[in-house]
């Protein structure tokens, strides 16, 4: 009975590191899952985004890396899917950066996301 309750708590105890451990950076340096917040509507791809918290998900597609965009908030939750190029950073970021620029329109275009900890930027 004691060996089993042992043999239980080891096995519970690896599970959780693993989970842990496949909670951080997968091999291309970035988190699979990040969160981010547009205090103002913006263009990510083709798609126009508004103001609001967003989870992302860093996905594969073959060899294209692609991020997903799921509104948390909101009457009618918006999603959008976008192709990224991975660039590698020098050293782990500091902070977290939304890089983007003003079309004609002076809409917000997203150019760059950067997730504090990550060791590459997404580049749209």
């Amino acid at each position: 009975m004691r060996t089993a309750k042992s043999i239980l708590l080891i096995t519970i105890s690896v599970l959780g590191l693993s989970l842990l451990l496949s909670a951080g950076q997968n091999q291309f340096g970035v988190a699979n899952v990040r969160n981010v917040s547009f205090d103002a509507p913006i263009h990510v791809g083709a798609s126009l985004l508004p103001a609001g918290e967003y989870q992302v998900l860093h996905t594969m597609s073959g060899t294209d890396h692609v991020m997903v965009f799921k509104q948390l908030n909101g009457k009618t939750p918006v999603e959008a899917k976008v192709n990224c190029t991975l660039v590698r950073l020098n050293a782990k970021a500091e902070q977290s950066q939304k890089i983007y620029q003003l079309n004609e329109k002076n809409e917000r275009v997203l150019q760059e996301l950067v997730f504090r900890g990550d060791t590459a930027k997404h580049v749209f």
